[in-house]
């Protein structure tokens, strides 16, 4: 098991023990983020596998996949607070 779906498998633990505190606003929210990071890491993958990108780079655009689901995470959060 590489370490990506160890970490996949730990946020969607976590996700699954908050999800009883969110908002359906908020969680239909989380949910469409999940879908996208889902997709960009497929397409990662896909470009890496074809030898258009190489491991490194990969592992740059997977960062910013992450640092941008956190991003908009936040702000669903935010949903509940308005």
């Amino acid at each position: 098991m590489n370490i990506r779906t160890i970490t996949l498998a730990a946020v969607a633990s976590l996700g699954l023990t908050l999800t009883a505190c969110d908002s359906p606003a908020e969680n239909e929210a989380e949910d469409a983020i999940e879908e996208m990071e889902d997709t960009r890491d497929e397409q990662v993958d896909a470009m890496e596998e074809a030898g258009q990108i190489t491991e490194d780079q990969a592992d740059v655009m997977d960062d910013n996949t992450d640092a941008m689901e956190e991003s908009l995470e936040e702000q669903a959060d935010e949903i509940d607070e308005m």
